[in-house]
């Protein structure tokens, strides 16, 4: 778990540089109200695959107990 939140932070470190720059595209997606549906469908993916992952966790440790 620890190896891969090193990875995951190593890989988004160099954007958080970048960040202070706003592009344009995000800039017409707020004019238009479109970046709360993006924002929106964001947020599910993650909570759906956030949940998925737990309840395979769960059933994983449930098989490893019983051997």
């Amino acid at each position: 778990m620890k190896k891969l939140f090193s990875l995951l932070l190593l890989m988004f470190t160099p954007y958080a540089f970048f960040a202070q720059e706003q592009p344009q595209m995000a800039d017409a997606m707020r004019q238009d109200g479109k970046i709360y549906v993006v924002v929106t469908v964001l947020t599910i993916v993650f909570v759906c695959l956030a949940t998925y992952l737990v309840i395979i966790d769960r059933k994983l440790k449930k098989l490893e107990d019983k051997k």
